[in-house]
């Protein structure tokens, strides 16, 4: 797909308002989208990766709302936290990569871990981020409660089966002071409020281009 008709697409997604400015993508990183999507729309002949086809639909679905939320969790591509080191966040059910794999994108200095249960979708993360060059990516094919690592500083949430069990464990992978970052429906908001007591939620943030979508942010509690 055509870099520039990406950057057009993606551009709801990427206008602050409020500072009346836009961010804007490095040639770089749209060339990685742009294979990102081939790969994506050729692995889906083969397993289902997503039911959404239309290549223009898949950057304003899948990355619009990605890098939604990336601007918001890490604006101006920064993540440096007062301690040297880079931010860690773990991505739960991602699936065909969202919205994990364009939050990398976007931020590159992040240390990302995806976790895929599904043993040929964690396959194919691995060969995206590979024929990417994308660094500091680990892929975890299994499930997110046997995840045994350290929590971390972001934990993102999208589109997952078993709402109920799973935020829950995703909760418990924020580390303390971190953030929590769901990308649900308007209507799953106060039930998520309920499953996380532990946390404090921001203003969501409503999803350009989307009726009910938006992006929820929480600060676990220290």
């Amino acid at each position: 797909m055509e870099t520039t008709r990406i950057a057009e697409l993606l551009q709801p997604f990427l206008n602050d308002p409020e500072q009346s400015k836009s961010a804007v993508l490095s040639a770089d990183q749209l060339k990685y989208i742009s294979t990102y999507i081939d790969m994506l729309r050729r692995w889906n002949t083969r397993i289902n990766l997503t039911a959404i086809r239309p290549p223009e639909e898949i950057v304003t679905r899948h990355f619009g709302e990605s890098l939604f939320a990336a601007r918001h969790l890490f604006p101006a591509e920064q993540c440096r936290r007062e301690r040297p080191r880079s931010c860690t966040v773990i991505d739960i059910g991602s699936g065909a990569g969202f919205p994990g794999l364009p939050i990398g994108i976007w931020a590159p200095e992040i240390d990302l871990t995806l976790i895929e249960s599904n043993q040929k979708k964690a396959t194919f993360l691995r060969e995206v981020t590979r024929s990417l060059t994308l660094m500091n990516i680990n892929v975890f094919p299994g499930r997110a409660a046997d995840y045994s690592n350290p929590p971390a500083d972001v934990v993102t949430l999208r589109a997952v089966e078993h709402f109920e069990t799973t935020l829950p464990i995703a909760a418990s992978l924020v580390a303390p002071g971190g953030r929590l970052a769901l990308l649900i429906s308007n209507p799953q908001l106060a039930h998520a409020k309920d499953l996380t007591p532990a946390f404090a939620w921001t203003p969501p943030f409503r999803i350009p281009l989307s009726s009910n979508r938006i992006l929820a942010i929480a600060f676990r509690k220290s």
